[in-house]
């Protein structure tokens, strides 16, 4: 695929971003026969075209990382994308709904490192002896398409569907915690709409962790520290409306909410 292909499909999932407007997916049309990689290599473009804004990267993220998730979307790995700091809200704070299109939301475990991480071969023990605090999160997805529709390159060009995040100021360090254990609730405007637990990311967040040093080997790259990483939704993803007052609460990990405005 020629740069020129890449830096205009990155511009056209910028532009609609910016335009808070949803798009037709690129394989619709754009170019049909987009493979993952290509995928990769046009986020790449959008994460640089950011950087050049002056924006800075938070971290990573992962995405697709129930083993139901992967079964729908037919893949066998999850797949990741990044979170920028123009995307945080403090924890308690206020989305402005007219800044997104169709929000959802779920509730995650996130990770802050203290070491960097380099694969290959890194697993889940390795990465809890790397990590510094683990925290509670709600991820806000906005995927760029129409109705959500995509197919799994589409996504992935489309920096994974992220948006927005809000983190909780609790911070524990991981040890004495079985993360997999660990209960969440997610609730709108005081009702439970989702639950679920720790072992919904790929059986432990830390696997999620793992993996993705293991995938960013591939390119040469690695997690480093300080990055704060979001693990994967616990919960399904609960479509968000203006007015809401979204709540997650994590079992010993204590709670993260914001409200819609």
């Amino acid at each position: 695929m020629a740069g020129a292909d890449i830096k205009k499909i990155a511009d056209y999932l910028v532009t609609a971003e910016k335009e808070k407007r949803e798009v037709k997916k690129v394989t619709a049309s754009l170019k049909p026969d987009l493979s993952v990689e290509e995928a990769y290599a046009i986020q790449q473009e959008i994460v640089n075209m950011k950087i050049n804004e002056g924006h800075r990267i938070i971290g990573p993220k992962m995405g697709l990382t129930s083993f139901a998730k992967m079964k729908q979307m037919k893949v066998n790995e999850p797949i990741y994308g990044y979170v920028f700091d123009y995307m945080v809200i403090n924890n308690g704070g206020a989305l402005p709904f007219h800044d997104l299109i169709h929000p959802k939301v779920e509730a995650e475990i996130a990770f802050v490192l203290k070491e960097d991480i380099e694969g290959p071969g890194v697993n889940g023990a390795q990465v809890l002896a790397k990590t510094d605090y683990v925290m509670p999160a709600l991820e806000i997805i906005d995927s760029r398409y129409e109705n959500f529709d995509f197919t799994l390159p589409d996504v992935i060009a489309d920096n994974a569907s992220t948006s927005r995040v809000v983190f909780g100021t609790s911070l524990k360090k991981p040890e004495g915690l079985e993360l997999d254990l660990v209960g969440s609730t997610l609730s709108i405007n005081g009702e439970i709409k989702e639950l679920g637990a720790g072992a919904a990311v790929l059986g432990h967040p830390a696997h999620s962790v793992a993996l993705l040093a293991n995938m960013l080997s591939r390119k040469g790259q690695k997690l480093r520290a300080g990055d704060v990483i979001l693990t994967g939704g616990i919960t399904s993803a609960v479509l968000i409306n203006k007015g809401d007052y979204v709540t997650g609460k994590f079992d010993g990990l204590g709670e993260v909410s914001f409200h819609v405005v």
